[in-house]
């Protein structure tokens, strides 16, 4: 099997503003400025280079070329990525106005009118002089002001006297603030420090419910920032590591953060025992949700031998002794687990449920991560490399959990030694066919995989893949070493019931 290498993914631009000096004699860019003005007025509009490419019939490489250019020639980044899309920068908010002016009278040009006039000239030229009247300018109010209300700049100046030792609620109103206002208006993404600060506020439980839905709902509608993402992970890092009380070792950080309607069966967890049959330490933490299938893997866990722990104790004796070990987020954090818990209020997925696939309670060598849209994959990677991490992989084409689907390619994002790396896995075998079960999967058949006492072709490849993922993300893992991965995984699966296999047990 070949892996071929995409190439790593380019490092954040840097954040400066105002336009490229140019010579403003040169007529050789007029043409192409006109074009960049069009793009921009679509990329500002759809916020998405492939929705802005599809509407002005561009491939999306050609719209990425022109991106590109703009910032070159504004010297500015203009867009940061974040996990809904593209967030203009301040610099590029301020040019909206006259972008959307400039496009639109670009179409209005080229628009039948009636009132368009006859190309005969009914007056003679020289009565077309200008008046020598100096009359002033136009006389208007301050545009978009209500009475009464602050000007951005008066709105800025309040906020920057919010002191560092103000009051909790003081200090998280101004990075609100700071979201839907500052900047002339237009707001600008938290810096990680500031994104820090407000969870840490939060999960200390002094934030007002209005500014917590303030907060998360503010960043909704931007998009996280891989900054941002990365400041609320240090701060809920440091509050589960401040319950924990002590620091857990382990080799793969295993997080499993999936939705109540998640309806794949988790071969990811047989796939976690043969990795740890193997001799590394896996922990496993997450959660279904806040619903009546809250505890859905608290349950199926001990049917298979693994640990469900609770403490830092419980986990550290666990991972000693069986190498293997499940930690709920309700017990990790309850804060952190109940404001993953206001989806039942809002309906909508928070910035909360990005960062808490990076929560990594414990010292770990690596991570497994699964994100089914690209932008996802590149936040948590960008938001990891700023936290420091120097390994992680992030699986592609799946969604909330990392569980290897071997019949289709899939892409791998990296970080290895802290640089990242892109690489794109062929399809490793046809799929098989799949074996008559009942609707759905239930917990006998799932167990019955593992014991031998069903035979699942289609499952049991899903689970070595799985294994062979996990195998090859462990540090010191290079290119074609993914097909020696997945010869061990195959070993492993084969000897599984020969080497200690935990005793299985259905719950009455």
């Amino acid at each position: 099997m070949t892996v071929k290498r995409k190439g790593a993914a380019a490092r954040p631009e840097p954040e400066t503003s105002g336009p490229r000096q140019t010579d403003p004699g040169g007529q050789e860019n007029r043409l192409s400025r006109g074009r960049l003005i069009v793009a921009l007025d679509a990329l500002l509009s759809k916020r998405n280079v492939t929705l802005a490419a599809r509407d002005l019939g561009l491939q999306t490489s050609a719209l990425s070329r022109l991106l590109a250019q703009m910032r070159e020639e504004f010297g500015d980044p203009l867009f940061i990525r974040s996990g809904r899309g593209l967030v203009p920068t301040p610099f590029a908010e301020a040019l909206r106005p006259r972008v959307q002016a400039l496009a639109r009278g670009i179409d209005a040009l080229f628009e039948p009118s009636v009132d368009r006039p006859a190309l005969d000239e009914t007056f003679d030229p020289r009565w077309n002089v200008p008046t020598a009247i100096d009359a002033p300018p136009l006389q208007v109010r301050p545009a978009g002001l209500l009475e009464g209300q602050p000007s951005p700049a008066q709105i800025d100046a309040k906020l920057e006297r919010i002191a560092p030792d103000a009051t909790a609620q003081d200090r998280l109103a101004r990075h609100i603030g700071v979201l839907g206002i500052a900047g002339g208006g237009h707001g600008r993404p938290l810096t990680a420090e500031e994104a820090e600060e407000a969870m840490t506020i939060i999960l200390a439980g002094e934030a007002d419910p209005v500014q917590v839905g303030a907060l998360l709902g503010m960043m909704r509608m931007r998009g996280s920032t891989a900054p941002e993402l990365a400041g609320l992970v240090r701060a809920m890092r440091a509050h589960v590591a401040a319950g924990l009380g002590r620091t857990i070792q382990a080799d793969i950080d295993w997080p499993c953060f999936t939705s109540p309607n998640y309806h794949n069966p988790p071969w990811f967890f047989h796939a976690a025992r043969l990795v740890a049959q193997a001799g590394h330490r896996v922990l496993l933490h997450g959660s279904t949700g806040c619903s009546a299938a809250s505890g859905r893997y608290e349950f199926i866990a001990p049917t298979v031998g693994i640990p469900v722990c609770t403490n830092a104790r419980e986990i550290a004796a666990a991972l000693a002794a069986q190498r293997i070990a499940y930690a709920p987020l309700a017990a990790l954090s309850p804060q952190i687990y109940r404001l993953i818990g206001l989806h039942r209020l809002t309906q909508t997925r928070s910035a909360v449920f990005e960062a808490v696939h990076l929560l990594k309670p414990s010292k770990a060598k690596t991570s497994l991560l699964g994100a089914a849209k690209p932008t996802y994959r590149e936040l948590h990677r960008d938001a990891a490399r700023i936290l420091g991490w120097k390994h992680m992989a992030v699986l592609g084409s799946v969604r909330d959990v990392a569980q290897f689907t071997p019949f289709r390619p899939s892409s791998i994002h990296r970080l290895v030694n802290g640089e990242a790396e892109d690489l794109i896995l062929p399809a490793c075998m046809d799929e098989p066919p799949p074996t008559p079960r009942p609707r759905g999967t239930s917990l006998e058949y799932w167990q019955g995989v593992w014991t031998g006492a069903v035979r699942d072709a289609r499952a049991e490849r899903i689970i070595i893949g799985t294994a062979a993922f996990a195998l090859f993300a462990l540090p010191g893992a290079t290119g074609p070493a993914f097909t020696d991965a997945l010869r061990l995984a195959e070993q492993l699966w084969k000897a599984r019931l020969g080497q200690g296999a935990m005793a299985v047990q259905i719950p009455p």
